[in-house]
């Protein structure tokens, strides 16, 4: 059973149970879909409908962060039940040990060492990480471990004897 198939019999079973919260979140899901349908012409690949119901988590996700900052807590519930309503549709998300573990394997696999680097590290992850960890997250650990291995690089170029210029005198 397609994703696809898989929405549309939630939402079938959601409306005859009378569920209006999640009726309400899968019509909206399906119309994010429905829209990206339309400017592509052509049905959604799975693939493609979990990008479209990951963008709807990330913006419910910021969507709580405002409304808590405004100090609207309801709102704010209001858009964690929905993200719990979409999150079981989504591939399962890695944890943070195996984001670092994959970010430690793809600068091995690049031989990056430096930050300048961070765009073919990126390159190499984001196909692995797409729709299961947050970008933003893999970004940041991807800076920390390359600013790691830079600076370990630069203090063992420059430790021991003879390091650095002989004083004058």
């Amino acid at each position: 059973m397609s994703l696809n198939d898989r929405l549309r019999d939630d939402l079938t079973a959601a409306m005859r149970s009378g569920d209006a919260l999640r009726r309400d979140t899968l019509r909206m899901a399906q119309s994010a879909a429905y829209s990206v349908e339309k400017e592509k012409r052509r049905p959604l690949t799975d693939e493609e409908l979990v990008a479209v119901l990951g963008r709807e988590v990330k913006t419910r996700r910021e969507s709580v962060e405002a409304f808590r900052a405004g100090g609207r807590e309801d709102l704010a519930a209001k858009e964690e039940a929905e993200i719990a309503i979409l999150v079981p549709y989504l591939p399962q998300q890695l944890s943070e040990d195996e984001v670092r573990d994959l970010v430690a394997e793809a600068i091995a696999a690049t031989g990056a060492t430096s930050a300048r680097e961070m765009g073919k590290v990126m390159g190499w992850l984001s196909p692995k990480t797409r729709g299961r960890a947050d970008g933003k997250r893999v970004s940041e650990l991807v800076a920390q471990a390359l600013a790691s291995t830079d600076l370990s690089a630069h203090a063992g170029a420059h430790s021991g004897p003879g390091a650095g210029p002989a004083p004058e005198g």
